[in-house]
């Protein structure tokens, strides 16, 4: 019986050679006629990066204020409290922790810390390992990727993010005690004015911009690539807890150290130094999570890093856009998704891929 189809490999080893060469032809297609097209698009300016990150800023803390004002004014409702709900909270909080400085600062940090990155990591994992509910796979950014899950991946980064969080992260936490006591503490029963904060959350922002930047891009260069860097990048199609799965020399300087600077430059108090790490912690797990979901920060751009490697080191973008490393990105329909989803219609549906051209 004569049957018209396309001609079958004649092993399995065969068929997927084929298949690799076929997806990177289509793949280099891409880049080609997306760098074709990048060179009729005026270059970045400067001022337009720093205008798009004063927005971007401007709408966070805009919310983040609201949100804070919106929360104190229900719960004194609620409680029927006439003192500052936030400074009562704190005042609690040190009456059970202490007020030792070196006990704060370094245990309950590092235990604050390890709490949000794993309750909120294994929200994201449940949902990776469960494939449910299945509604919820329309918002994957690289569709049909880890179903299933590799278990034994997963424990290899379960283990080394432990590992970095405890025998990197403690002795990095008293480090971090020894330069914030010379720089001075402010007064830790006090709490920061609430525009004080805000301040302060702008300056942390922007400099782990640019010590991530520098420090990730640095990681890239060849010799380092493979023998620090490369760990990272083994998901190519990354999950939330993959966030600092990272060599310990990689954790240091490019996952820790960035978000401690502006605390140190600022001198912030512990309380605006947790709201930070929050913020840098919840933001990492979302940009690896593989899920572009809506009313959320969009993860296109890092998950397009994985994807392609050499493109968009940043995380907000900003130096991306001076040094030009997301061209490629800015060209491409992951770009076009790279927006907070006002609707439960899929990026994917909103800015489908363009067709394969056929050969």
């Amino acid at each position: 019986m004569d049957v018209s189809s396309e001609p079958s490999c004649s092993s399995q080893s065969e068929k997927i050679v084929k298949c690799t060469r076929r997806h990177q032809d289509d793949t280099d297609e891409e880049e080609e006629e997306i760098k074709h097209r990048r060179h009729n698009v005026p270059s970045s300016k400067l001022s337009t990066s720093i205008y798009e990150y004063l927005v971007l800023i401007s709408i966070i803390l805009i919310i983040f204020a609201a949100f804070r004002n919106s929360v104190t004014w229900h719960l004194q409702v609620f409680w029927n409290r006439s003192a500052d709900l936030w400074q009562h909270l704190w005042d609690q909080f040190l009456d059970y922790a202490g007020e030792d400085e070196f006990t704060l600062f370094v245990w309950w940090t590092t235990i604050y810390t390890f709490c949000i990155y794993w309750f909120f990591g294994a929200i994201y994992t449940i949902l990776d390992i469960t494939n449910k509910p299945k509604f919820i796979r329309k918002y994957k950014i690289q569709p049909n990727t880890n179903e299933p899950l590799d278990k034994k991946k997963l424990r290899r980064v379960i283990l080394q993010v432990i590992f970095n969080q405890i025998f990197v992260g403690v002795p990095f936490a008293i480090f971090s005690y020894y330069a914030l006591k010379f720089r001075g503490f402010p007064e830790i029963r006090e709490l920061p004015t609430f525009h004080w904060v805000l301040f302060e959350l702008g300056i942390c922002i922007l400099v782990e911009e640019f010590g991530f930047y520098y420090s990730h891009r640095f990681l890239h260069s060849k010799h380092i690539y493979k023998r620090i860097h490369k760990k990272h990048h083994e998901w190519q199609a990354p999950v939330a807890v993959t966030a600092i799965y990272a060599h310990p020399i990689e954790h240091i300087f490019s996952n820790i150290l960035p978000p401690f600077l502006g605390v140190f430059i600022c001198r912030s108090h512990l309380a605006t130094s947790w709201l930070w790490f929050t913020m840098a912690l919840l933001s990492t797990l979302n940009a690896h999570s593989g899920y572009h979901f809506p009313f959320f920060p969009s993860p296109e751009a890092h998950d397009f890093h994985h994807f392609k490697f050499n493109y968009n080191f940043g995380m907000l973008g900003l130096l991306d856009r001076v040094h030009g490393t997301d061209s490629l990105f800015r060209m491409s329909p992951q770009g076009q998704r790279h927006l907070m989803l006002l609707s439960f219609i899929p990026a994917h549906e909103q800015f489908p891929d363009k067709p394969k051209k056929s050969s």
